[in-house]
């Protein structure tokens, strides 16, 4: 059958796919199937239950959860009724759901946990809209979602026709979601995206995966973001079994548990796995050592045309270290390891490759439903986010702007006329914000950020992503961000890694177990030790580029802190008002000392 609206998912993934697997979650510390039949038979009930409660096409809907198959349910039970999904992400402020609720004028709201349901209720009296808070968790005071799936029950004769009704009323081009943009540069936007939108791209762009309805995958990124979103769409148009991690500290053990076959994710994910296995490398001596550092050397060098001797030594090492990384961290079983939403380190994807962890990475934003490019294992180059998906038109303006057209762009954004015609121009292209160019035809590589790239006093554009991202390739580097705009030189803000550094300082014989992460930014041997950091990165870009000046700061920097965005991207709005004096300072000594 022909898949043009989301919720013909659920017919498609029964009558070609069916598993005992389809979602499954861990609860109690143990892993809980449901089966592709189950999974239509709940949206179902819970679609029925919609329409009992009086949900309409057009109504607002917003979920607040964690990754949980009752997400899925949800998602299409309300896509059936052709009501508007707005998936929210379950850590964001009072503010931001005040905002966001009221904005999209949500009439009902699922909400996961107390956690989440205390800063919606902190505010849900602003909300004029919003008329019922359902919970999947049990919440003392708060209408459990099993009253939605029972009124489903009662009344399952009662709306059958109505249902088929609605189905059939909506269209490929209705919108389904409204996603609320991450907000580094203002205001958070609503991108209100369709059913084609969604079923175009997850369909076009499946072929990346390299996997089949045998295989299964772990989920890790938040449900409600766009990139995460549009992959489960593709695992469910493949037959794929999806597995939810338990949380951002489990990856690893559920990658291993499960035996996963593929997991998208985020660099940071990345670099943080990747960290365990120098962590552990770090404690080896003698002929082990040797044999580590030899294959973290040889691995950042991978790529797809070396000569012969060079894949015979990657060879040797794949029994005493690769082999290890493969199986230990990912499970043994990795095809495919997607990674969006920021720039991945060269290095860091090369040494994975060495290992037979297969990275590709991807492009997109929200607003593209969110697909633009991505590798694939037999459509990879080092340096490109992957070839352009296929249904789309990619081309590149005068001042190095990417510009997309194609079934995956948005709609517009809701209630924002005047953004909308910013974004989009009258020949269908939405403008991303982003720099790069492409080559081979159609391999897309991406730059900058174009509101992102900064001027120095002498004129000279500094295009800060790239360099932070050869600096957070250090262990001891977690976050980093440049600053310098009419200013002589760049300078940069650190958030160092504060554990690695506290095993450093113990290696030196400086005993830092109960150090303070002011007591360890401070340390003198820690800015010596992040200095040589930065002078590896230095010698590897031009001299206007370079880092001239750094400041390790005591924060660890997060998305409740306020200094990342949801999707660990920097706020740096954010974070340059934060630290306005210590930025300040370095510039007023660098006057001074004129």
């Amino acid at each position: 059958m022909e898949v043009t609206r989301i919720f013909d998912l659920l017919d498609h993934a029964c009558e070609k796919y069916p598993r005992p697997d389809c979602l499954v979650s861990k609860v109690d510390d143990e892993w809980k199937p449901v089966s592709t039949d189950e999974y239509r038979r709940m949206s179902t009930l819970l679609a029925y239950g919609l329409l009992a409660l009086g949900v309409k096409k057009g109504d607002k809907i917003a979920s607040v959860s964690n990754n949980r198959p009752e997400w899925n349910f949800i998602d299409m039970a309300i896509a059936m009724t052709g009501a508007v999904h707005v998936p929210v992400y379950p850590t964001i402020s009072s503010n931001d759901y005040d905002f966001i609720l009221n904005h999209s004028e949500v009439k009902f709201a699922f909400i996961s946990d107390a956690i989440a349901y205390r800063r919606v209720a902190a505010v849900k009296d602003n909300i004029k809209s919003l008329q019922r808070i359902f919970s999947f968790n049990e919440i003392e005071g708060v209408e459990n979602w099993n009253v939605v799936l029972d009124l489903g029950k009662q009344n399952a004769d009662k709306y059958r026709k109505t249902l088929e009704m609605s189905k059939a009323a909506v269209d490929t081009n209705d919108v389904c979601s409204i996603i609320y943009t991450s907000g580094t540069t203002g205001i958070s936007k609503g991108a209100m995206l369709t059913h084609k939108n969604f079923t175009s791209n997850a369909i076009a762009s499946c072929e990346i995966l390299g996997l089949d309805h045998n295989d299964k995958v772990l989920s890790v990124l938040p449900l409600c973001h766009v990139y995460e979103r549009c992959f489960i769409y593709q695992y469910q148009y493949l037959g794929i079994g999806i597995y939810y991690a338990q949380n951002l500290g489990t990856i690893v053990q559920n990658l291993c548990e499960i035996k996963a076959n593929g997991v998208n994710t985020v660099p940071r994910v990345a670099e943080k796995i990747v960290e365990g296995f120098m962590k552990e490398g770090a404690k080896f001596t003698g002929e082990q050592k040797e044999l580590f550092d030899r294959a973290v050397a040889l691995g950042r060098e991978w790529d797809h045309d070396k000569p012969e001797s060079y894949y015979k030594e990657i060879a040797a090492l794949d029994e005493p270290i690769y082999k290890h990384w493969r199986e230990d961290f990912f499970g043994g079983n990795m095809k495919f390891f997607g990674c969006g939403g920021a720039a991945i380190s060269p290095n860091l994807s090369r040494m994975l490759w060495a290992a037979g962890v297969k990275v590709c990475e991807g492009y997109g934003l929200t607003e593209t439903s969110p697909v633009v490019a991505h590798a694939s294992v037999k459509h990879h180059r080092f340096t490109s986010v992957g070839p352009v998906v296929s249904n789309e038109i990619v081309k590149i303006a005068d001042d190095g702007e990417i510009l997309v057209k194609g079934p995956n762009v948005m709609k517009g954004y809701y209630k924002n006329s005047e953004a909308t015609a910013d974004a989009i121009d009258e020949d269908g292209f939405f403008h991303t914000g982003d720099v790069g160019y492409l080559s081979e035809g159609n391999y897309l590589h991406i730059t900058d950020r174009k509101k992102e790239i900064f001027k120095t006093s002498s004129g000279k554009y500094i295009a800060p992503a790239m360099i932070e991202g050869k600096a957070k390739e250090s262990q001891y580097i977690s976050q980093i961000c440049m600053v310098g705009e009419n200013q002589k030189f760049a300078s940069a803000l650190i958030s160092p890694d504060f554990e690695a550094l506290k095993i450093y300082l113990n290696g030196i014989g400086i005993d830092a177990n109960d150090m303070t992460n002011a007591d360890v930014a401070a340390r003198p041997e820690v800015i010596a030790l992040i200095d040589d950091e930065i002078q590896k990165v230095n010698k590897t870009i031009g001299k206007v580029e370079q880092i001239a000046k750094f400041y390790v700061v005591p924060d660890v920097w997060t998305a409740d802190g306020g200094e990342l965005t949801q999707t660990q991207k920097l706020k740096r709005k954010a974070i340059a008002t934060k630290y306005k004096d210590i930025i300040d300072a370095i510039y007023l000594q660098d006057r001074a000392s004129k």
